[in-house]
């Protein structure tokens, strides 16, 4: 029978609403409810497109391809309520919203590509109520944070924000990182050697694409100064430590910066602690004024630590880039390590290193993809509820004239140049576009980053070059 297309950017509605310029689908059938064998829905009658929701391809002759990034098809039944599937038409607003999934040793992260400026304002400054929402693992996607990809302010390839799943944002982390680089390189096809410079509140970092696929890490000097990391613990020889005292015991702590805040707590058994109430204590310390990260550390050999992990915002998680740099810089300076060290952490190991115990500690370890999709409209911030008084992102469109003049600036609150127009300009392109562009083409350009990822992924794991 037929069927109904779907493109994963523009919402699709079912509306019983006269779209003669679209083709009609399933028209004047009447069905209690229609199944669909696929998640998403397939592709109008006799077109050809890549469906970024389903396994496999349809080429021009009908022939079924199998996608080789999706190796295995996991089909759902889908139901439309209703009496009929009448007309399709694409919707200006409340655009779906595409980001992708990463985690670095079980750290996980929700990653959105907004480096040509394309994210509304309620993504790239977003309400913590609603990055919980999205963190959440029964009600949302489920992650440790959200990173968003966005245009560099500085010197830097591009600028990197990251919140923790409780919605409060951190200065860096270092699986985030990861992961972040990962992204890129799948987003743009970047082979081995690829170094980026990403700036975050923490500095400039650079992680480097290596050749089997893990990433290294100039994570930059530790902060040592007691101010800079920041806590109240006196500085001993060159270590910010002292002992922090909770409810039932009293710990010998040293604490180090990596752009956030940490402290080590050495400990002879990982396993007979009261990890979750002292790591819940020691977060929110008057020691640290800024709260902290928490590792404690068991000692295997000088070049073999161990450490359980407690974070700020996020609470136990199998892994902590930083914080395994933070716990190799403690533990050097304390004796019990040499300057560079496996560093086993719940989710797998990371290499740490500190070359003579001076300059940037670099980090070495892998990121993940772990699936790409999109934000149900229920997902998306309240903001992007209704269409943003701002100018729509479209190729080639400035966002100001020859004279200056800026249109997101200058009619903030009203329109300044009726009569020559920007915005209204833009939103004329926009509909030519919708007016000349076909749903089969349209679905194409929507599914470009998400197909290209796949295939990279697929020849790197194959050894493709």
């Amino acid at each position: 029978g037929s069927k109904a297309a779907i493109v994963p950017q523009p919402q699709v509605s079912t509306e019983r609403t006269d779209h003669a310029h679209l083709a009609a689908v399933d028209q004047g059938r009447a069905v209690a409810g229609a199944a669909f064998d696929r998640q998403k829905f397939g592709v109008l009658p006799d077109q050809a497109t890549f469906n970024a929701f389903s396994s496999d391809h349809i080429d021009a002759d009908r022939t079924l391809v199998p996608n080789p990034g999706l190796q295995q098809s996991h089909t759902r039944q889908t139901r439309i309520e209703g009496r009929t599937l009448h007309r399709i038409r694409i919707r200006e607003r409340d655009t779906m919203l595409q980001f992708s999934k990463y985690q670095g040793l079980g750290n996980d992260f929700l990653i959105l590509e907004g480096r040509q400026g394309q994210l509304p304002l309620a993504i790239t400054d977003p309400d913590p109520s609603w990055v919980r929402k999205v963190c959440d693992r029964r009600f949302g996607i489920g992650g440790d944070g959200v990173i968003l990809a966005l245009p560099a302010q500085a010197d830097g390839d591009l600028r990197m924000r990251i919140f923790n799943a409780d919605g409060s944002e951190a200065e860096m982390c270092g699986n985030g990182i990861r992961c972040l680089a990962r992204f890129l390189a799948d987003s743009d096809g970047d082979a081995p050697g690829r170094r980026w410079a990403i700036e975050t509140p923490a500095g400039l970092i650079r992680p480097e694409l290596q050749s089997d696929g893990q990433l290294l890490v100039d994570m930059g000097p530790p902060f040592l100064e007691p101010a800079t990391i920041p806590t109240t613990l006196p500085l001993v020889d060159g270590l910010a430590r002292g002992e922090a005292e909770l409810a039932d015991a009293r710990l010998a702590v040293a604490a180090v910066g990596m752009g956030n805040p940490h402290v080590v707590v050495p400990v002879d058994d990982l396993d007979s602690i009261p990890f979750d109430a002292w790591g819940a204590a020691l977060e929110v310390h008057p020691l640290f004024p800024a709260k902290t990260n928490v590792h404690f550390l068991r000692v295997h050999s000088r070049d073999r630590l161990e450490i359980r992990v407690w974070e700020r915002g996020a609470g136990p998680t199998l892994a902590c880039g930083t914080g395994a740099c933070a716990t190799l810089v403690a533990a050097v300076l304390l004796g019990l390590s040499d300057d560079g060290a496996e560093v086993m952490l719940p989710g797998g190991p990371l290499q740490i290193a500190w070359p003579n115990r001076s300059g940037s500690v670099l980090m070495t370890g892998p990121a993940v993809a772990v699936f790409d999709g999109v934000l149900a409209p229920d997902l998306l911030p309240a903001g992007m509820a209704e269409p943003e008084p701002t100018q729509p992102v479209v190729a080639d469109q400035p966002a100001a004239d020859s004279t200056g003049f800026d249109c997101f600036r200058d009619c903030a609150d009203g329109c300044q140049q009726p009569d020559n127009c920007l915005r209204d300009a833009a939103q004329q392109q926009v509909q030519a576009f919708l007016n000349s562009t076909s749903l089969d083409a349209m679905l194409n350009l929507a599914s470009d980053s998400l197909e290209q990822r796949t295939r990279a992924r697929f020849e790197r794991g194959s050894g493709t070059p």
